[in-house]
Protein backbone atom coordinates (compact mmCIF):
# COMPACT_ATOMS: atom_id res chain seq x y z
CA UNK A 1 0.00 0.00 0.00
CA UNK A 2 1.16 3.52 -0.80
CA UNK A 3 0.69 6.66 1.24
CA UNK A 4 1.00 10.15 -0.24
CA UNK A 5 1.43 13.35 1.76
CA UNK A 6 1.56 16.87 0.34
CA UNK A 7 2.91 19.99 2.02
CA UNK A 8 3.83 23.55 1.22
CA UNK A 9 0.54 25.27 0.51
CA UNK A 10 -0.41 28.62 1.94
CA UNK A 11 -1.35 32.20 1.27
CA UNK A 12 0.78 34.19 -1.15
CA UNK A 13 0.41 37.51 -2.92
CA UNK A 14 0.07 37.73 -6.70
CA UNK A 15 3.49 37.48 -8.27
CA UNK A 16 4.83 35.47 -5.37
CA UNK A 17 6.21 31.94 -5.22
CA UNK A 18 5.48 28.71 -3.40
CA UNK A 19 7.05 25.28 -3.44
CA UNK A 20 4.87 22.23 -2.94
CA UNK A 21 6.26 18.88 -1.88
CA UNK A 22 4.74 15.42 -2.10
CA UNK A 23 6.28 12.38 -0.45
CA UNK A 24 5.23 8.82 -1.21
CA UNK A 25 5.87 5.96 1.18
CA UNK A 26 4.96 2.31 1.60
CA UNK A 27 5.46 -0.66 -0.71
CA UNK A 28 7.30 1.12 -3.51
CA UNK A 29 9.88 -0.39 -5.82
CA UNK A 30 9.66 2.33 -8.43
CA UNK A 31 7.22 5.04 -9.46
CA UNK A 32 6.02 5.40 -13.03
CA UNK A 33 4.64 8.94 -12.83
CA UNK A 34 4.14 11.59 -10.18
CA UNK A 35 1.57 14.27 -10.90
CA UNK A 36 0.15 17.48 -9.50
CA UNK A 37 -3.52 18.26 -10.02
CA UNK A 38 -5.57 21.15 -8.74
CA UNK A 39 -9.22 21.82 -8.11
CA UNK A 40 -10.66 25.29 -7.68
CA UNK A 41 -14.10 25.82 -6.12
CA UNK A 42 -16.81 24.82 -8.56
CA UNK A 43 -14.27 23.55 -11.07
CA UNK A 44 -13.18 20.12 -12.21
CA UNK A 45 -9.86 18.75 -11.09
CA UNK A 46 -7.20 19.43 -13.72
CA UNK A 47 -3.70 18.18 -14.36
CA UNK A 48 -1.12 20.87 -13.63
CA UNK A 49 2.12 18.97 -14.23
CA UNK A 50 3.50 15.46 -14.21
CA UNK A 51 6.91 13.88 -14.35
CA UNK A 52 7.67 10.38 -15.52
CA UNK A 53 10.25 7.94 -14.24
CA UNK A 54 12.69 8.88 -16.97
CA UNK A 55 12.34 12.59 -16.28
CA UNK A 56 10.05 13.71 -19.08
CA UNK A 57 7.42 16.25 -18.09
CA UNK A 58 4.04 17.62 -19.15
CA UNK A 59 2.49 20.93 -18.11
CA UNK A 60 -0.87 22.64 -18.21
CA UNK A 61 -0.55 25.43 -20.77
CA UNK A 62 -1.22 28.14 -18.20
CA UNK A 63 1.46 26.71 -15.90
CA UNK A 64 4.21 26.26 -18.48
CA UNK A 65 6.99 28.77 -17.95
CA UNK A 66 5.87 29.61 -14.41
CA UNK A 67 5.79 26.20 -12.72
CA UNK A 68 8.55 23.62 -12.59
CA UNK A 69 8.05 20.01 -11.55
CA UNK A 70 10.95 17.91 -10.33
CA UNK A 71 11.40 14.65 -8.48
CA UNK A 72 13.88 12.96 -6.19
CA UNK A 73 13.63 9.26 -6.98
CA UNK A 74 15.73 8.27 -3.99
CA UNK A 75 13.23 9.98 -1.68
CA UNK A 76 10.09 9.14 -3.71
CA UNK A 77 9.32 12.84 -3.58
CA UNK A 78 8.02 15.26 -6.18
CA UNK A 79 8.15 19.05 -6.01
CA UNK A 80 6.23 21.80 -7.73
CA UNK A 81 7.95 25.16 -7.79
CA UNK A 82 5.35 27.81 -8.59
CA UNK A 83 6.51 31.30 -9.55
CA UNK A 84 4.65 34.42 -10.63
CA UNK A 85 1.48 33.10 -9.03
CA UNK A 86 -1.84 34.51 -10.13
CA UNK A 87 -5.23 34.64 -8.46
CA UNK A 88 -6.47 32.00 -10.88
CA UNK A 89 -3.91 29.56 -9.43
CA UNK A 90 -5.92 29.49 -6.22
CA UNK A 91 -7.01 25.90 -5.65
CA UNK A 92 -6.47 22.79 -3.63
CA UNK A 93 -3.43 21.04 -5.10
CA UNK A 94 -3.36 17.25 -5.06
CA UNK A 95 -0.52 14.88 -5.68
CA UNK A 96 -1.04 11.57 -7.45
CA UNK A 97 1.51 8.77 -7.48
CA UNK A 98 1.17 5.92 -9.97
CA UNK A 99 3.46 2.93 -9.72
CA UNK A 100 2.49 1.40 -13.06
CA UNK A 101 1.29 2.69 -16.45
CA UNK A 102 -2.49 2.77 -16.55
CA UNK A 103 -2.83 2.75 -12.78
CA UNK A 104 -5.23 5.18 -11.12
CA UNK A 105 -2.53 5.92 -8.61
CA UNK A 106 -2.80 7.05 -5.02
CA UNK A 107 -4.00 10.52 -4.07
CA UNK A 108 -2.82 12.72 -1.27
CA UNK A 109 -5.15 14.72 0.94
CA UNK A 110 -4.47 17.99 -0.87
CA UNK A 111 -2.89 21.28 0.12
CA UNK A 112 -4.57 24.65 -0.28
CA UNK A 113 -2.89 27.40 -2.28
CA UNK A 114 -4.46 30.84 -2.02
CA UNK A 115 -3.17 33.69 -4.17
CA UNK A 116 -4.55 36.97 -2.93
CA UNK A 117 -3.49 40.45 -1.98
Amino acid sequence: QVQVVESGGGLVQPGGSLRLSCAASGSISSIFVMSWYRQAPGQQRELVARIFRGGSTDYLDSARGRFTISRDNAKNTVYLQMNNLKSEDTAVYYCNVALQPGSRGTWGQGTLVTVSS
